[in-house]
């Protein structure tokens, strides 16, 4: 049985696409008709997934949010940074997004013991370059109902994911979660 009528995301409810293996980057711009913001990655991202949560950006009418990682050191801000706005201080991730448009260009963890500081969240689809690496699962699925899905749409929902070859989880990827559980316990002295 197919799910094509559940829409998930935009860059992915139509198949996903290959990323490239020589892909160095790009530009993300804002969704302002002028001045936009411009944010340069000079890498391919990594770790790219659909999210659930309520707090990452999604494009109108998207179930999930698309946020991959890339190194801190490889993104910068190249156009209109003045029009940058922290979403939430107190997050975690320090969400910079667009005072007029209201995108989340890039997110950025300032906590040096965070397992994830270092690197830099990204939404892809806001490149018109092509050979981004596609989605690798699905996060934090069981949130959107925090955003109003039904909960008797959720086997519907997973079942589109994994029709999509988006694995589900209610946390991150089984090696996201080992870095986080690594993390922590090197912090501890247990490793």
């Amino acid at each position: 049985m197919s799910h094509h009528n559940i829409h998930i995301h935009p860059s992915v409810d139509n198949g996903l696409q290959p990323g490239s293996d020589s892909f160095t980057g790009g530009k993300l711009y804002c969704q302002c008709t002028d001045n936009k913001v411009e944010v340069t990655v000079d890498t391919q991202c990594a770790h790219n997934h659909v999210c659930g949560c309520t707090k990452c950006w999604k494009p109108e009418g998207a179930l999930f949010s698309m946020v991959a990682v890339v190194p801190r050191d490889k993104l910068r801000v190249t156009a209109n940074e003045d029009k940058l706005n922290v979403v939430d201080a107190s997050a975690a991730i320090q969400r910079h997004a667009c005072r007029e448009c209201g995108v989340h260009m890039y997110g950025r963890i300032e906590n040096t013991e965070h397992p994830f500081h270092g690197l830099d969240f990204i939404h892809v689809e806001l490149s018109d370059t092509q050979g981004w690496a596609p989605p690798e699962f699905a996060a934090f699925v069981s949130s959107i109902i925090e955003s109003g899905t039904n909960p008797d749409e959720m086997g519907a929902v997973r079942a589109r994911l994994r029709e999509l070859g988006l694995e589900p989880y209610d946390c991150l990827s089984p090696p996201l979660m080992d870095a986080i559980a690594t993390h922590t316990a090197k912090a501890k002295g247990a490793l």
